[in-house]
């Protein structure tokens, strides 16, 4: 959704040849971005946010369904994971639109086709909302990591209580325990490799004052290779060839 909302604005800066300002005039003042800008910056906050918010449910259930089997057959219903989705994203809109209200600014970063919270220079005003997101962030990726580590841990348990040796029905949950295991392992390390650079780019824009567009934007990247890439690692960990190669390599270790 995020990158189906995003991207028709980047490429008709580009088809038109014009900054994001220009395209979506309307600012209250000489500095400040256009209303297209302003929402761009919205939306990329937003779709930085709210799936982080997301896989931090996702690593919660995994990990109460592996360590915690009671709690969670009774009290996680169906209800509560329909209304989970809807009340995350109301949240994270919420805490988003702060820089629209005043509390941060949006601004618009070379070469003009893209729109972010100002990470640097200003008063407390323009820097309080991106030192307190890159904090929200950082508690998500660390809770994220503490989940899933948790989750491995369990994984491992119940893979080292399988028989090593014996019946083919023995071995096969022993090798599907490791599966989940190795894909859980490279999902976390890829979500907080990616996450790391914009969270430490707010907080040395923030007290450390470095302006620096290029950084800001490699972050951004960073952060968006996140959603790009995690599907492909499900995809290709989930297919045969791949998962036969990692299970050799599992034996030999």
């Amino acid at each position: 959704l995020g990158k189906c909302l995003l991207s028709p604005i980047v490429l008709a800066a580009y088809a038109y040849n014009r900054s994001l300002s220009e395209l979506g005039p309307g600012g209250r003042g000489e500095d400040e971005p256009g209303v297209l800008c302003q929402l761009f910056a919205f939306l990329m906050a937003f779709f930085g946010l709210a799936p982080t918010l997301l896989l931090l449910a996702m690593a919660l259930e995994c990990w109460l369904s592996l360590g915690h089997p009671y709690f969670y057959r009774r009290h996680l219903t169906r209800r509560l994971g329909i209304t989970l989705g809807p009340a995350a994203g109301g949240l994270c809109a919420l805490f988003c639109a702060l820089p629209l209200l005043g509390f941060g600014v949006p601004m618009q970063y070379c070469p003009g086709t893209w729109c972010f919270i100002r990470m640097a220079g200003g008063g407390p005003r323009e820097l309080g909302f991106p030192v307190l997101y890159a904090g929200l962030m950082g508690l998500l990726v660390v809770a994220i990591g503490v989940c899933n580590v948790s989750s491995m841990r369990h994984l491992y348990g119940m893979a080292r209580r399988q028989p090593r040796r014996g019946s083919a029905p023995a071995a096969a949950p022993r090798m599907e325990e490791l599966d989940h295991l190795v894909l859980l392992g490279l999902m976390t390390v890829l979500f907080t490799v990616c996450s790391l650079p914009l969270i430490i780019r707010a907080y040395m824009g923030a007290f450390a004052a470095d302006i620096n567009e290029n950084a800001d934007l490699s972050a951004l990247r960073f952060l968006s290779v996140n959603s790009i890439v995690d599907p492909w690692v499900f995809i290709i960990f989930r297919t045969s060839v791949f998962r036969s190669f990692v299970r050799r390599v599992c034996r030999r270790l």
